[in-house]
């Protein structure tokens, strides 16, 4: 593990300042399972970025514990419109990241950002840092602010 020298990482560390670390990993943490694997922590600690485009083309973010599905009915509820999961084209377009390294933070356009309440259980989270390899430590007060989510119950 050492602090990531990638474009795209260091757009995240600048968004987040010193008081966090982007950090790259030799393997991948392209998924929650592969991002708990290399850090050395539990599934849950991982927010994982799910990206869904609005019947309106909004970019929808949800970030969710490693373990929890996303319950779509609940997002379409919250939002107040149907939503469907990005393309990975979408993904890339409004976040300026590739799946897999989307951050909570940092994106080239605006996204309305839902942020799952079970995450709250957890001391220390884990979040994607703009690559398949890069992440940052975070706290759920922190991840909330900074990533201006609306804390919500959805998971399935």
């Amino acid at each position: 593990m050492r602090a990531s020298s990638h474009p795209n990482a260091l757009r995240v560390q600048e968004a987040l300042g010193p008081s966090f670390i982007v950090v790259e990993f030799a393997e991948s943490t392209h998924t929650a399972q592969e991002a708990a694997d290399a850090i050395g922590c539990s599934l849950a600690q991982i927010a994982k970025s799910i990206l869904f485009r609005s019947q309106t083309g909004k970019a929808v973010l949800v970030i969710a514990s490693g373990v929890s599905k996303v319950d779509e009915k609940k997002i379409r509820t919250l939002l107040g419109e149907k939503i469907e999961r990005a393309s990975p084209e979408f993904v890339k377009e409004a976040t300026g990241f590739e799946v897999g390294g989307v951050p909570p933070v940092a994106h080239v356009s605006s996204c309305v950002v839902f942020l799952d309440e079970n995450l709250k259980a957890y001391p220390t989270l884990w979040a994607a840092g703009g690559t398949p390899n890069a992440v940052f430590e975070i706290g759920f007060g922190q991840l909330a602010e900074m990533s201006g989510a609306i804390v919500a119950d959805v998971k399935r």
